[in-house]
């Protein structure tokens, strides 16, 4: 089976978040079941040099899109078994950042464009086109109207998988007329028109073939009022399509027993572990001790991840007996909450501003608590990294949250980390405080931590949902069936 994963970022090419994670590791995964599975993105100028010189040109070709004529480039490499294709545009695609340009709109429009044609000239014919968040939104979209009859498409079924629904790709209904040249019956509420604006993540909500999501909690959040950004009830339509998929984590890429980010490697151990803790505080001038409990944050600053209940508890919770170290950036305010915690308590607060591989890596294995109390959380890959490292979750229950860590149950032994049900700021202390008191429960903790490294955070389940919803959805083509157009 031949997939064509549609994305705008893929580690190790280009990333911003946990998008890249899983564009770039799932296709391995579903490699090694035997899918011939591809990766097609912008060629940006963050993509590392040393990739460069892996690429070969494919083609060149002209991609039309309302009235604009624009030069496409198609190259090639393979990197780490996978084939990557990029589409190769300096105007909109040589500059710093991925994302954030007054011209996005422009940008994935022809993005999306340009993968339609890019078919035409790849010595590969997909059976699945597979489409990532807002910014390919509009391929399921192309696939039904422009493209409904074009040979190098025909027979092509679109799965259309929404990592974060808050963000929808909104832009004023003129410009995507513009810039798509469909006509006023295309930006209506029954297709891409949405609260006056015009959505490109409607394109792929109304128009893919089935529709995943990257967990079964968030899947069925998304159909509510408060979790579904006013497009609940359109996901209530079409919930019969809809699956929801837990994420993996690529466990050779995250393997405390092979980083060389680490200063002790270990497995199990957590007296091996807590070395790795003592080599952090002597980094980051925090006191030295392995009894000490560190509480891990590697994060986006952002209000989705719940940094309003740690603002209104921050000041109780370095009371305790326990060190906290952040790595992230984001809004300001919260950003200014952490440097305000540090220099009040220099000896129990340390934020570390920006992003750093190294770092997280060594704050992973160096926490024994990690903080995730996400206002919604789609699925949430930092959590199952801290799994890895044996760093025991502190989450609010919700999406991916609730679907990989379960509460500890002090009657039964049961679970592998710490939750709390309502955004509340005081069940969140409760929570965090209930589990620094566990922590000093030496035989306790060993048993979470056990609990937490039985079960199985890699993509290999994952993988087979999605390699049989594949099958599943090309077992129900009829033998010659044309797609039909939507006018």
């Amino acid at each position: 089976m031949n997939v064509l994963f549609a994305t705008s970022e893929a580690v190790p090419l280009a990333k911003t978040g946990g998008l890249a994670d899983v564009a770039g590791a799932l296709p391995k995964a579903l490699h090694e079941r035997g899918l011939d599975v591809r990766i097609i993105m912008p060629k940006y100028e963050e993509i590392p040099e040393v990739y460069l010189p892996e690429f070969k040109f494919v083609a060149a070709f002209q991609v039309t899109f309302g009235w604009r004529k624009q030069y496409c480039g198609l190259l090639t490499a393979v990197i780490d078994g996978v084939v990557y294709y990029v589409i190769d545009n300096e105007y909109y695609f040589k500059r710093r950042g991925l994302y954030g340009y007054d011209d996005d709109a422009e940008r994935f429009v022809f993005f999306c464009y340009a993968v339609m044609e890019a078919a035409r000239y790849m010595d590969f014919k997909p059976h699945v086109v597979h489409g990532h968040d807002w910014q390919t939104g509009l391929i399921p979209f192309l696939l039904r109207t422009r493209y409904a009859f074009d040979p190098a498409w025909a027979y092509v079924k679109s799965v259309f998988t929404i990592h974060n629904l808050k963000y929808q790709g909104l832009f004023g209904i003129d410009l995507m007329k513009e810039l798509t040249g469909a006509g006023d019956e295309m930006f209506v509420a029954e297709s891409l028109e949405f609260h006056g604006a015009a959505s490109c993540m409607k394109g792929g909500l109304v128009y893919s073939d089935r529709l995943t999501t990257v967990s079964e909690s968030y899947a069925s959040e998304i159909q509510t009022a408060y979790y579904g950004e006013g497009l609940e009830e359109l996901l209530r339509y079409r919930s019969g399509d809809l699956t929801g998929i837990v994420n993996g984590i690529d466990e050779e890429s995250f393997d405390p027993m092979n980083d060389s980010a680490l200063h002790t490697p270990y497995r199990s151990s957590l007296s091996r572990k807590r070395k790795n803790k003592v080599a952090l505080q002597l980094e980051l001038g925090l006191p030295e001790s392995a009894d000490t409990p560190l509480i891990g944050i590697v994060s986006r600053l952002v209000e989705q991840k719940g940094f309003d209940l740690i603002a209104a508890t921050l000041d109780e919770l370095l009371q305790e007996d326990m060190q906290l170290v952040v790595l992230g950036s984001g809004e300001w305010r919260y950003e200014e909450l952490f440097r305000a915690a540090a220099r009040r308590y220099p000896d129990k607060a340390v934020f570390w501003h920006g992003y750093s591989d190294r770092m997280a890596r060594r704050i992973y294995a160096g926490s024994d608590l990690y903080a995730m109390p996400s206002k919604f959380e789609p699925c949430g890959l930092s959590q199952l990294i801290a799994l890895r490292y044996r760093s025991v979750p502190i989450v609010r229950e919700t999406g991916g949250l609730r679907d990989t860590v379960q509460a500890y149950n002090e009657y039964t032994g049961e679970g592998n980390g710490f939750s709390f049900a309502n955004y509340n700021a005081h069940d969140f202390l409760y929570t965090a405080k209930k589990a620094l008191a566990l922590y000093r429960q030496e035989e306790v903790w060993k048993r979470i931590v056990d609990n937490g490294a039985r079960l199985d955070y890699s993509w290999g389940s994952s993988a087979k949902a999605y390699a049989n919803l594949y099958a599943q959805l090309l077992t129900e083509r009829k033998e010659n069936e044309p797609w039909p157009v939507i006018l």
